[in-house]
């Protein structure tokens, strides 16, 4: 789900992922993953132990083909710089600082200063940022009940932001993405918290229990282990079991599909106006709910990073 409640690190909590055609130019795409909701509340770094990766599935198999991963140095002095790794072939699956270095200790920006550092076809943003993401959350937990009120109005995340020439997402343009983060555990890269598609966790796994078990789980045995839990879920608001079946089929590996010869978004990744609320609200109530009544954000940029300027900590909502 964007905004993770059951990740205890908030460096390492992705709250969203998305991935869309650049605006403008059709030879490149952007990806973008969010961390550390109401930033920098919780944590005022990114986790120089930890890599944040971007893994690319490329046929279909639910395993990685190309992989970009960021690492971060130490903070010193109020500063902390990024290095970008491609990774392909065998070499994608793996985690932290392996392939070929394609950004070196790029700057991160905290403040409100837009720091950009190109390197070739490729350019990359990270540091405090706006929240893109809107919703209603209380009326989610209020039996649907809405009213308007945007939850992360106001609220920053940590943003990582790359472009990237289509061609480095390999030769096939139907392509799938997640986003994972991973951070050492006795000496050994664990996987903490992984995304594709939004809301997904959350919403077919209430507990926290159940979510930690799904993120802690990579997509080639997803549907093994979850499938069956998606059908009842979806058989429980309505859908007959085949229909049950073949959305939860839609959804599992939890994968974003992104074709990067087309502008349009979700289901064709995500842009950052995609209304996923909406549409996860009309799939989990068969109809029934389709609106939180909440639209986007008015602060996006029209150009890179894109992701709005961050607000002052204790900016109202």
């Amino acid at each position: 789900m964007s905004h993770h409640s059951t990740i205890p690190d908030p460096q390492l909590d992705i709250t969203d992922l998305y991935v869309f055609q650049k605006p403008g130019d059709s030879t490149k795409s952007i990806l973008i993953v969010n961390v550390n909701p109401f930033a920098p509340t919780r944590a005022n770094t990114f986790n120089a132990a930890a890599s944040y990766e971007l893994k690319i599935d490329t046929n279909a198999d639910a395993q990685a083909e190309v992989a970009f991963h960021v690492v971060f140095s130490s903070p010193a002095n109020s500063q902390q710089t990024a290095t970008v790794y491609r990774a392909s072939g065998e070499a994608a699956q793996s985690a932290g600082a392996v392939g070929e270095v394609i950004l070196r200790d790029a700057p991160v920006a905290f403040g409100s200063q837009v720091q950009i550092t190109t390197a070739g076809e490729y350019r990359f943003y990270a540091g405090l940022r706006s929240d893109p993401w809107f919703a209603d959350v209380e009326g989610v937990f209020n039996n649907f009940q809405f009213t308007g009120q945007d939850t992360f109005a106001g609220k920053n995340v940590f943003g990582i932001v790359l472009e990237v020439p289509n061609r480095a997402l390999g030769p096939n343009s139907q392509i799938g993405v997640w986003a994972r983060t991973v951070a050492p555990v006795h000496d050994e890269l664990v996987q903490v918290d992984q995304v594709g598609r939004p809301l997904v966790t959350a919403i077919f796994n209430p507990s926290a229990e159940e979510q930690n078990a799904f993120v802690h789980t990579p997509p080639t045995r997803q549907r093994a282990r979850f499938l069956s839990k998606f059908v009842t879920t979806l058989q429980t608001a309505g859908y007959p079991e085949a229909e049950a079946t073949r959305l939860a089929l839609q959804l599992l590996p939890d994968i974003l599909p992104y074709d990067y010869s087309q502008m349009a978004g979700y289901p064709n990744g995500r842009t950052l106006t995609d209304d996923l609320l909406d549409v996860m609200l009309t799939l989990i109530t068969n109809g029934k709910v389709t609106s939180d009544l909440v639209g986007p954000h008015t602060d996006l940029l029209d150009d890179f990073p894109y992701l709005g300027p961050p607000y002052p900590v204790d900016a109202p909502t």
